[in-house]
Parts: C-alpha cells; sequence; structure tokens
C-alpha cells in the first residue's frame, strides 16, 4: 500500500507533458518486447535487443526506418501486431487509451482530459471524450476503406485472397498512419507503373498527414446544413493552404531539379506522378516508388526541408508541422513589411503562437544539427548528405532512406531513436520533460535592448 502511495504522491507531480513522454516511452518498451517474441517472426530470424527496440520506436514514431525487413522478419501474426504499433503510435497513446477507458466503462476525469488535451495539441478542455470517439471513428473508417479497395485490388498482384486482403490491410494502415511500413519488401516500387494504388495511397497519406481537427471540421460542414453558415477555423484554413502548397512546390521543385537527371527519357505522366509521389510522401509518409537515392543532391536537400517541415500539428505525422512553418514564414514576411502584427485570413495570429512557432523551430534545427554532427562523427564511412536525409527523415518521422539505416552503427542506431522519438512526441513535450509544472514569475528585472542581427 506504501508503494502504491509513494507511486500516487510521484505520478501526481507530473505534468501532463510529462506523463505523455512516459506513456510514449513506456509504449516503445512494452513494444519492444511483443516484438521481440520469437513466435512472430519467420523461422530463422534472430532479432537482437537493439533491432527490436529501433523496429519498436520506429512504429510508435510511425516513422518507418527500418535497419531489418519487415517482410523477412516478421510472420502473418507478426504483421498484425506491428499494424497494433502503428495504430497505437498513429492516432495517439491517450486516444486509444481514452477509448479502452471508455470500453471498460471508467470516468474520464480531469487528470485524463489534461492528458487528451496535451496530446492531441488542443487548446481547451471541451469537447475531449467527443473528439476521442470522433478521430477513432474516422481514421478506421478510412483505413476500413482503404483496405476492402487494396484487397480486392491486390488479387491480380497475389496468388491468394489471404495474402491480397493481409497485402491490403497492412499497406492501408501502414499509409493512413504515415508509418512507411512495408511488407512487399520493396516499399511501393512494385507499384511504380500502377497509378491507382499509388492514387490510393496518397489519397490515405493525406488524410493521416492533414490535422484530425481538419477532418473533423471536413465531416461536420458535409453533415450539417445549411453548409453556407459554416464557417473553418483558421486553423483548418492555414494548415490545409500550407499542406496543399508544400506539395505543389515539392513537386515542382521535384521535377524541376531532376527533369535532364531522372526524369530525362520518361513520359510526362511518369515524371509527374514519380514527382507527386515523393512529394506527398515527405509529408510523413516514408513510402517510395523509387530509390531516392537516384536523386540530384539538389533534389534530395529539398526532400530533406521537406521531411524537416513534416505533417500537421494533431495527426500521425511528426515534424516542425505545416502551421509552424506557416506561421513563421508570415512572421517573416510581416516584419519585412515594417508591419507589427501577423494578419491571415482576416484574423490575427497571437503572439503566444508567433513565439511558439519560432521555439519549435530554432530547437528542432538545433537537436536536427546537433544529431547530424555527432552522426557524421559516429558514421566516417558515409558521406554528409545520406546522414543530413537520415536525421531529417527520422526527425520528421517520415521513414525516407537512402539505405542506410541498417548499416548505422549502435551509437547511430541510438542517436536516430532518439530523433524519431523526439519529432513523435513534439518539441514541447521534449522541452517540458525536465520542467515540470510552471512556476508563475511574481517579480521582472528591468529590461534592456540587445543588438539584433
Amino acid at each position: 500500500m506504501d508503494v502504491q502511495k509513494r507511486w500516487n504522491r510521484w505520478f501526481n507531480k507530473l505534468s501532463p507533458f510529462q506523463i505523455i513522454v512516459l506513456f510514449y516511452a513506456s509504449a516503445a518498451i512494452l513494444s519492444t518486447g511483443l516484438l521481440s517474441l520469437p513466435f512472430l517472426h519467420r523461422e530463422g530470424v534472430n532479432l537482437s535487443f537493439l533491432d527490436s527496440l529501433f523496429t519498436a520506436v520506429s512504429a510508435i514514431s510511425v516513422t518507418g526506418l527500418t535497419v531489418v525487413s519487415t517482410a523477412d522478419t516478421f510472420n502473418t501474426a507478426g504483421y498484425f501486431v506491428l499494424m497494433f504499433v502503428l495504430q497505437f503510435g498513429g492516432i495517439g497513446v491517450m486516444t486509444l487509451g481514452t477509448f479502452i477507458w471508455l470500453l471498460l466503462g471508467q470516468k474520464i476525469g480531469l487528470k485524463r482530459r489534461q492528458l487528451i488535451k496535451t496530446d492531441q495539441n488542443r487548446s481547451t478542455f471541451s469537447g475531449m471524450v467527443q473528439l476521442i470517439r470522433q478521430i477513432l471513428l474516422i481514421i478506421i473508417l478510412i483505413e476500413l476503406i482503404g483496405a476492402v479497395i487494396l484487397g480486392l485490388y491486390f488479387l491480380q498482384y497475389f496468388p491468394t485472397v489471404g495474402e491480397a486482403f493481409v497485402q491490403g490491410t497492412f499497406a492501408s494502415v501502414s499509409a493512413t498512419t504515415n508509418a512507411g511500413f512495408d511488407i512487399t519488401g520493396t516499399s511501393l516500387i512494385m507499384f511504380q507503373d500502377d497509378y491507382f494504388v499509388q492514387f490510393v495511397n496518397i489519397l490515405l497519406l493525406t488524410l493521416g498527414a492533414i490535422g484530425f481537427p481538419v477532418l473533423i471540421e471536413v465531416k461536420d460542414y458535409m453533415t450539417k446544413k445549411p453548409k453556407d453558415l459554416f464557417n473553418f477555423s483558421l486553423f483548418t484554413k492555414l494548415t490545409s493552404i500550407t499542406f496543399a502548397l508544400l506539395i505543389v512546390v515539392g513537386t515542382i521543385l521535384i521535377y524541376l531539379f531532376d527533369r535532364s537527371h531522372f526524369f530525362a527519357g520518361k513520359s510526362w505522366h511518369e515524371s509527374f506522378f514519380y514527382a507527386f509521389f515523393q512529394s506527398v510522401t515527405t509529408r510523413n509518409g516514408g513510402l517510395a516508388t523509387m530509390d531516392v537515392s537516384e536523386f540530384t543532391p539538389a533534389t534530395l536537400l529539398v526532400i530533406c526541408v521537406l521531411m524537416f517541415i513534416g505533417a500537421s500539428p494533431s495527426s500521425v505525422g511528426g515534424g516542425i508541422r505545416t502551421t509552424t512553418f506557416a506561421i513563421t514564414l508570415l512572421t517573416i514576411l510581416a516584419y519585412a513589411k515594417g508591419k507589427r502584427s501577423v494578419r491571415v485570413f482576416r484574423r490575427e495570429i497571437h503572439e503566444d503562437d508567433i513565439f511558439r512557432s519560432f521555439i519549435v523551430v530554432s530547437t528542432a534545427i538545433m537537436i536536427t544539427g546537433t544529431s547530424i554532427i555527432f552522426l557524421s562523427l559516429l558514421e566516417p564511412q558515409f558521406e554528409l548528405l545520406p546522414l543530413i536525409f537520415e536525421a531529417c527523415s527520422a526527425f520528421g518521422t517520415t521513414g525516407l532512406s537512402m539505405g542506410i539505416t541498417p548499416e548505422l552503427h549502435t551509437a547511430g542506431k541510438l542517436i536516430i531513436i532518439g530523433l524519431m522519438f523526439i519529432g513523435r512526441i513534439g518539441i514541447f513535450s521534449f522541452l517540458f520533460i525536465l520542467r515540470g509544472r510552471g512556476v508563475k514569475e511574481t517579480y521582472h528585472y528591468p529590461k534592456e535592448s540587445m543588438i539584433i542581427g
């Protein structure tokens, strides 16, 4: 009983951010144990603890970087366990945890609502349980529809109905959660000429990365009447436009920088789908229809930037997030024009959000940059560009790789594991690990101007 009381006292002292980090760390450890179970592996496979940990963190963070081949390592039972871990990581530990609490008939109290609010990056407590229900309903419905469509379509690719639907189900879950895992053994390279499979994956990747609040607002718009009285929030407008512009700009830049290299000799539709799919997958997908190492260095650097930005807030993805990038860019443009406020869609961005955006960008650059420096010291056998690519992919929880992941040494793998974990929990959760509960300042020192720039 004393142990229980001490645990409760210690747990109650933790901030919501610290508890969320603790939950994700616990989920990673539990997933490591599950994925280490021998009966989930193919015959003759011996998965080391480090490789199990790497795979588990990659799955919980829905990154997709792997040090072993998923198809050659796990059997069918292993695929389903991996899908569960991907679901857990994609939707969020508090979402599935709340769903389990509701099934058990437990009351969702203030402490749990705080955790949901933190995990889903919400600003208010209102409608937390309803939010969880809607997220689960929407994501599971998307995955089911995707699994049926891909399962039926894969009948022409795989010899049995069972194999076709296992492949279709796994592909749907992996794409919707933006996990980037595959059980084909070659990602989507075998479908590089099949535009239907690519288009379905593009839709699933987009629906997973656009953000749960956007999906819920679109659902409300489609179900509520009259539609002319419905107003989308500033968040939905800004994140959707930023999301779309990043895909369009990414597609154009990838094509322009490689039109005389990788795209030379290819038809317009082949070039378009290659460039378009790689641009979409940088939003956090990690799936690929080609070996990205075939791109020119300029294209690879563009992809690094897109992966670093990542998906939208309150989605399955990582990175600095689209709205952070948009607010940072809008602030720079407003300052360059001599304006003291940031305005968009007839609204002004709150000063706290501007401050938070610059904190996220600055911290992310420092963390990723430091990781790249250490990787270059610890992995001298690789050139700098593949290491930059690997680090940006890990932080953005994207999962694209130039093929160096399995060849990393233990220290290099641990750095990538750390980046994937930070990318999934978010910069603020990472910064608040040691912060504890906020302390209100009771006094201020005199202010003094500094020379800047």
